[in-house]
């Protein structure tokens, strides 16, 4: 007889919630596998924290299934705890004690064996490169720092599934560099992580597949590079300017025969110019800013990027930014 088949890391089906005649949830659909970095992208309001507290049991959904490594969130949570770690987006530590001795009570919260508690901490410190601040108080610790021992106190007790809440918002481009690279080592060592992020370029980076929520519904779940490959079905110009671009000047190149959409980025100095052919388009441009007056630092044909599928998704780009 066939072995079963090893059950996926997560699995969600017809997942709702309502909130005072407010549906936040519409019926979510996706799984995640084990050992992946799964991304979950939205707007603000769009279910991401309603999704998580769900999946983490801090709140119930009003109908549909969930099940975390095969167990049910309704009827398992309690074993379903012993097997995941969670990372809230503003850390839950004890600011007068220091990065080990946080750890240690983590541990003995999620029933880490007494004797195993010290050395289990010195670990995480180690692999976080925190090993040196292991006695600082968690308040005297930087935001990067702080950041990891959070990390490391969700690490604890070595949960299969890592939920992480905006993992590296607030943190320099350093520390947000060296916490990717350990969330890329937990990958490797066989966890499964489920981020969510407003950074597109962390999710581009970091994740194995990504999904893309709005409005309580999951509009797609792709890999990074299929999402890029479909965002963009014409070509974009990427036009740099020695200055802002005026709201006349970006009407003008708007009418131009063969544009179908301008937007400004960057203060209005950069100009990203999606047209029907660039050979076509370009010598009009060209032509139109000679008589402006504005002068063309640089003109680059651009690939799509994640950016351009999650604006081509959701329909705005007020949540997108580039990230470190």
């Amino acid at each position: 007889m066939a072995a079963d088949k090893a059950p996926k890391a997560i699995e969600v089906h017809g997942l709702k919630k309502r909130f005072n005649g407010f549906d936040a949830l519409k019926g979510l659909d996706f799984s995640v596998e084990l050992g992946e970095i799964f991304g979950f992208l939205g707007p603000n309001g769009a279910g991401k924290t309603t999704t998580i507290r769900i999946l983490t049991g801090l709140a119930r959904p009003s109908a549909g299934t969930a099940r975390i490594l095969g167990l049910d969130i309704g009827r398992d949570m309690r074993r379903i705890k012993k097997q995941i770690g969670v990372v809230p987006d503003v850390s839950n530590l004890y600011g007068e004690l220091s990065a080990a001795d946080n750890l240690r009570f983590m541990a003995a919260l999620y029933g880490v064996p007494r004797s195993e508690r010290t050395a289990r901490a010195g670990e995480l410190l180690e692999e976080f490169q925190l090993a040196n601040r292991a006695g600082s108080p968690f308040r005297t610790l930087s935001r990067g720092m702080k950041r990891r021992v959070t990390i490391a106190a969700a690490l604890i007790h070595r949960p299969r599934i890592l939920f992480l809440d905006e993992p590296t918002i607030g943190l320099d481009v350093n520390n947000a560099r060296a916490l990717r690279r350990a969330i890329i080592a937990l990958r490797e060592k066989g966890t499964t992580v489920f981020l969510t992020t407003h950074n597109l370029e962390e999710a581009n980076f970091l994740c194995d597949r990504v999904a893309i929520i709005q409005a309580g519904e999951i509009l797609t779940v792709q890999t990074p590079a299929a999402l890029r490959a479909a965002a963009v079905e014409r070509p974009i110009l990427e036009v740099t300017f020695d200055g802002a671009v005026s709201d006349r000047i970006t009407a003008a190149i708007q009418s131009l025969p063969g544009v179908c959409a301008v937007r400004l980025e960057a203060g209005g100095t950069v100009a990203r110019v999606e047209a029907d052919e660039l050979s076509a388009i370009l010598p009009r441009l060209v032509s139109l800013l000679d008589e402006t007056g504005l002068l063309i630092k640089e003109i680059n044909t651009l690939k799509p990027t994640l950016e351009d599928a999650f604006i081509r998704l959701t329909g705005s780009g007020e949540e997108v930014h580039p990230g470190a």
